[in-house]
């Protein structure tokens, strides 16, 4: 017993002694660790009139601290403040991978921190930093220059006014008059961060970066130097050629041609003179086209009145035939709504095609012009100086013009021709099969009946936005009922449709889909070709 409490009362009045031997040995590593050690000089005098402390070295001098080796031509030496200064081929290394030269070296063993001046060059394995002036912090591992550096690794090139290279992280951060280089873009910026590990420069700042015919704008983002894609926020902007782009973030590859967009998006073409936007884009550049989803629409502004076109997708496409023959394609898919002051539709899938001015709609098209409704199994509408020049609707076709509330003008046949002049309907032309229901009207005496024929052909001329003339073959059969007369079931065609709670209102009314429901919907008919009197032919009879 008495033996166990002399053995507890020994540990511990032993352990402070060995605490304090701790404490002091570490004291004396980390001094030691700090302290500058000459390793070398040719030659070693002393001249107070130069300067009373210091120790002047000539000819191969060497110092080391911790694990870090300086040579120079000649020195001065400060033993006392554990500092020197270091004059002709500076040479710093740590290991076999930092290296700093200079002309000029001021180096304090105390706080670790060296003040290289002149022709300094900082090499970190393939990276390499060239400047006039570099504070460089060992305690940190870092690097700061001023008055222009030049950072260069297998990649690129950088340089700014300000700036700093980390060599734990492989960060230099870029800062006053920013440019980054490399064979494929040019970046000009006010702040830049450029990881030599990875190759990603980090932007923070306003930005322009130049690639061929291409030009970027972005104040936040980043781009790998050397996969060649990027990634761009905050309403970043992309320019090609006459072409911008802008989205609340965009993702872009130079390397495979191609940028991706998300939220807000706005593609404007100026050559063209359309413009397309959405949620969700898809950029292919090599092919010069274009895909928008989510809310898409597309905006043709070459005509008089814009024309805004939205379906659940649209492709913007340029086709190239040879080097002087380019055309695009505007293709929109899936509850197409197209809206403008003088013209309407609604179909499943459309086609804008810039060689003739064309608009096609395809599946269960219907197209408005003021109070006329045409509708076929394929609509095509022609532009001439930004007004619509003519219509052309194919099988199953039907022109109703909503006189009043009960009185509707309509005709029907195989294939028919609208015509226009300054945005006006002014000629009809309708092959195969025609029937038709109009009803004369008198000014000062209102309608004076409703005209009923059939015939093979037909040619309808308008006047004032109503029927002027009608032009049929002698063998077309037709009757004549006075208002009062009229038959309830000869008032309206077999086919007769009138579809104006699905027709768009307004260039917002296009992004809200109303279906006109299943059981009407236009069922294409399968049926051989029949040969037809040639409309232009019978135009010129």
């Amino acid at each position: 017993m008495r033996k166990s409490i002399l053995y507890i009362f020994f540990l511990l009045t032993s352990l402070p002694l060995f605490s304090q031997e701790f404490v002091v040995d570490t004291v004396e590593q980390s001094a030691k660790k700090s302290y500058l050690h000459l390793l070398h000089t040719d030659i070693t005098r002393f001249d107070e009139d130069i300067d009373p402390e210091a120790w002047i070295l000539v000819g191969n001098v060497s110092f080391r601290r911790d694990s870090m080796y300086m040579y120079c031509d000649s020195a001065h030496y400060y033993q006392k403040r554990n500092s020197f200064q270091a004059f002709g081929n500076v040479k710093m290394e740590q290991g076999d991978t930092l290296f700093l030269y200079g002309d000029y070296l001021d180096f304090n063993g105390v706080t670790n921190l060296a003040r290289v001046r002149n022709n300094v060059k900082l090499i970190d394995k393939t990276t390499v930093l060239v400047t006039d002036s570099l504070d460089f912090d060992r305690n940190r591992n870092k690097g700061y220059f001023f008055e222009y550096g030049n950072l260069y690794d297998e990649t690129s090139w950088l340089r700014s006014y300000y700036g700093d290279y980390n060599v734990d992280t492989k960060v230099a951060v870029f800062t006053d008059d920013v440019t980054l280089e490399n064979p494929k873009f040019l970046m000009l910026s006010d702040t830049l961060h450029y990881n030599t590990n990875n190759n990603v420069a980090t932007i923070v700042g306003p930005t322009n970066m130049y690639s061929g015919k291409s030009e970027i704008y972005t104040e936040n983002g980043s781009f790998n130097t050397a996969l060649k894609y990027g990634i761009l926020l905050d309403r970043s902007v992309l320019y090609n050629e006459k072409r911008t782009l802008t989205a609340d973030s965009i993702f872009y590859d130079t390397g495979r041609g191609y940028s991706e967009m998300f939220g807000n998006i706005i593609y404007s073409d100026t050559v063209n003179k359309n413009r397309l936007t959405g949620e969700y884009a898809f950029m292919d550049e090599i092919r010069d086209s274009a895909y928008v989803t989510g809310r898409a629409m597309a905006v043709d502004f070459s005509r008089r009145d814009s024309l805004f076109v939205h379906s659940d997708t649209i492709w913007n496409i340029t086709h190239n035939i040879d080097t002087d023959s380019i055309y695009r394609l505007v293709k929109a898919y899936n509850k197409v709504r197209a809206w403008a002051p003088d013209i309407q539709a609604v179909c499943d899938s459309l086609v804008i095609d810039s060689r003739d001015t064309c608009m096609t709609m395809y599946k269960d098209p219907i197209l408005w012009n003021g109070e006329v409704q045409l509708l076929g199994e394929v609509v095509k509408v022609y532009m001439k100086e930004s007004a619509i020049d003519w219509v052309n609707i194919l099988n199953q076709t039907l022109y109703v013009e909503k006189l009043d509330s009960t009185c509707y003008n309509q005709i029907k046949g195989q294939e028919m021709r609208f015509y226009f002049n300054e945005g006006e309907l002014s000629e009809m032309q309708v092959v195969g099969s025609v029937e038709q229901i109009f009803y004369p009207f008198e000014s000062g005496k209102g309608f004076l009946g409703m005209n009923t024929m059939t015939a093979g052909r037909t040619i309808i001329y308008m006047k004032d936005r109503k029927v002027d003339k009608v032009v049929v073959p002698k063998n077309s059969k037709g009757i004549f009922y006075p208002m009062s007369k009229r038959p309830d079931e000869k008032r309206f065609l077999d086919n007769f449709a009138w579809f104006n709670y699905v027709r768009p209102l307004s260039k917002e009314d296009i992004f809200y889909w109303r279906g006109k429901g299943f059981d009407k919907e236009l069922k294409i008919i399968k049926k051989d070709k029949i040969p037809l009197p040639t409309l232009d032919r019978f135009k010129n009879r």
